[in-house]
């Protein structure tokens, strides 16, 4: 009985170390899609941030900085939504309190529940309120939502 060659020994573990690298791979990648839920019954995932130029401010009810989300949302959403889709993103809080704080204020911009913060763990977003800039899918800005955003999103939409 001959012994099989070394070319032959190694090939199963490397075909093998291969499947297991494609099945890992493929669900990172379904890992990082983290889609959300809208207070209007609309879903917000990884394939609709990959398209065009998309404005999310991510805020929540119980920061103070927060308070006034409504009138520092609405003139964005007015002065940029022809160029970009201005979303917003509540952070860990349900649904019956986010549409509480909101009755009453006339936010025109759609909202998405962060239930757990995945989506905002996902962009690494550590300040409340936040922006976030992609364009085709690309983070081209993060950091807090600043007194001024049109000056920051005209920096990057022109």
């Amino acid at each position: 009985m001959t012994s099989p060659g070394p070319s032959r020994l190694f090939r199963v573990p490397l075909l093998v170390g291969a499947l297991v690298l494609a099945l890992l791979s493929g669900s990172a990648v379904r890992a990082q899609d983290v889609p959300l839920q809208g207070l209007r019954g609309e879903r917000l995932a990884g394939g609709d941030l990959g398209q065009g130029t998309v404005i999310v401010v991510f805020w929540t009810s119980w920061s103070p900085h927060s308070r006034d989300i409504v009138t520092r949302v609405n003139p964005l959403a007015r002065r940029w939504g022809s160029r970009a889709r201005v979303v917003t993103v509540n952070f860990q809080e349900d649904r019956q309190t986010v549409e509480s704080f909101l009755s009453g204020k006339g936010l025109d911009s759609p909202v998405f529940l962060d239930t757990d913060g995945a989506f905002s763990r996902k962009y690494a977003v550590a300040t409340l309120p936040g922006l976030l800039i992609l364009r085709e899918g690309q983070v081209v800005y993060k950091g807090r939502l600043p007194d001024d955003a049109d000056r920051v999103i005209a920096d990057f939409l022109g």
